[in-house]
């Protein structure tokens, strides 16, 4: 496996996502784990946006 894999795993072991185990992060494959985190951490888009660059009507 990928070291930063193993990092990530690791991670979600020591403060796993409400409503999963430790146990559950450790047989997730390679694949659901980096999918697990790529939800958990994706951009939301109206998060800190609001003042950046663009056209605004007040």
């Amino acid at each position: 496996m990928n070291p930063d894999t193993e990092k990530l795993r690791k991670k979600y072991m020591d403060d796993p996502p409400e409503g999963m185990t430790s146990e559950d992060i450790r047989r997730m494959s390679e694949e659901d784990l980096l999918d697990m985190d790529y939800f958990l951490n994706e951009d939301d888009p109206f998060d800190n946006d609001f003042g950046e660059e663009g056209f605004y009507i007040f």
